[in-house]
């Protein structure tokens, strides 16, 4: 089985020696999901187990641990590849709807405009000057400029000279226009364990109940509100143990998190989980009211196309293809202007309740601001239980890097040294 990718991110970001609270922490896992998953990356990597005199572990992983893993895994080479695909086709599909936009309204006016021709001809009799009755949708420059394609448009250069972010080009805005840009709390779940653990750590595995609820939502009500059920859950991941102080009041241990393999700053973390609103678009306000333009005149000339069509013979040729493909062409021209209708509507209902979400957990992030007499005494027992246990190589007991043998008298010589050092205090005595 192909290790777990979000404990190799760990690994890597933690400087590939690590301990089960420091990746349970930095991803957001399960306690016991990231002392499996690590025992799995070490068996297949190379990696070496670390015991210290406490019995605690700490993973040691070659640093091209990960290059080891894709020549051995077919999964990860084709998770590789299948990812670089990806990128490309998705850029396709992207700029897809933008093409087929121009193609549409390019066919359709080029439709009228022979529909149209052909009806003057047939009133003048076959004659009459070129310019009659007909009209020629060519919008020069700007229908030119979004078929131009340059290696290094301008967007980009902008951004290599001035250090801005690059915009999207028209063909990507008319995607963001269509369907938005993705859910922008696509890793939320992920976000708000990983904070969880982040403030148990800074608070050296430690901490009451009211410091994790800004980062939960649904609180229960009443009796379970009271006895503080909704911590079940973060016990259960991180292997919490709650204490109940002399006064009955509860607080929450974790000794896994205590235990790190380097010694690290406090993390910071916000104040309370908060999830980012939903935009319409990430395209320009220029980019928008040009796709919308463009799609309003891909309808109207739809409308007109239709009319023209029910009145008018057709032949063969292009406009044999039109008539043919034309409700397809009017359902991509109505459902280009319906979906980002509906869709704003629905941002503004989904952005109302995250907004109510927000402001709930901001509410229970203001009460640490300020506790009250009964918070303070039970942040003041929960430091009773604080403590970090660094697993330096100072005092480890066995280590998988070294045959047993060598590290054997190792440790005799560290024993006959400690023995030496009783001995002589009992002299001084």
């Amino acid at each position: 089985m192909a290790p777990n990718p979000k404990v190799m991110q760990a690994v890597t970001e933690l400087g590939y020696r690590v301990t089960v609270g420091d990746v349970a922490a930095k991803a957001g896992l399960d306690v016991n999901f990231a002392e499996r998953e690590l025992l799995t990356l070490a068996s297949e990597a190379g990696g070496h187990l670390q015991v210290a005199e406490s019995g605690d572990i700490a993973y040691l992983f070659p640093k091209n641990f990960q290059d080891i893993l894709r020549n051995k895994f077919l999964r990860l080479q084709v998770q590789e590849w299948w990812q670089k695909i990806w990128r490309v086709l998705f850029y396709l599909i992207r700029i897809s709807f933008g093409i087929v936009l121009v193609v549409s309204i390019v066919l359709i006016f080029v439709a009228i405009t022979l529909l149209l021709s052909a009806s003057s001809d047939n009133n003048n009799g076959g004659g009459g000057d070129d310019r009659g009755g007909g009209f020629w949708f060519f919008p020069s420059n700007d229908l030119i400029w979004l078929f131009y394609w340059n290696h290094e448009p301008y967007y980009q250069q902008r951004s290599r000279l001035t250090g801005e972010k690059p915009e999207m080009n028209f063909m990507e805005a008319v995607f963001s226009f269509l369907f938005g840009d993705g859910n922008p709390n696509y890793n939320l779940e992920e976000r708000k364990w990983s904070t969880i653990a982040a403030t148990i750590r800074n608070n050296q595995g430690a901490i009451v109940a009211e410091q994790i609820a800004p980062y939960l939502d649904n609180l229960p009500k009443g009796y379970a509100l009271e006895y503080e059920e909704y911590m079940l859950p973060t016990l259960s991941r991180f292997d919490g143990r709650p204490e109940v102080s002399p006064e009955g009041q509860i607080v929450y241990h974790f000794p896994q998190l205590q235990i790190t393999a380097t010694e690290r700053n406090t993390e910071p973390v916000p104040a309370y989980l908060r999830e980012m609103l939903w935009r319409f678009s990430h395209a320009s306000s220029g980019q928008i009211m040009l796709a919308a333009g463009l799609g309003a005149v891909n309808v109207v000339g739809a409308l007109i196309l239709g009319s023209l069509l029910a009145k008018s013979a057709i032949g063969s040729g292009l406009l044999s293809l039109v008539a043919t493909i034309y409700p397809m062409l009017l359902i991509y021209g109505v459902g280009f202007l319906t979906i980002p209708l509906i869709r704003y509507f629905w941002i503004q209902w989904k952005n109302s309740s995250i907004a109510a979400r927000n402001q709930e957990r901001q509410q229970r992030a203001m009460l640490l601001n300020q506790p009250d007499p009964n918070l303070q005494q039970k942040l003041a027992y929960a430091r009773e239980f604080a403590a970090e246990n660094i697993l330096n190589g100072q005092d480890l007991a066995y280590t998988t890097e070294t045959e047993l043998t060598a590290q054997e008298l190792e440790q005799s010589a560290k024993i006959d040294a400690e023995w030496q050092k009783r001995i002589g205090r009992s002299e001084n005595l």
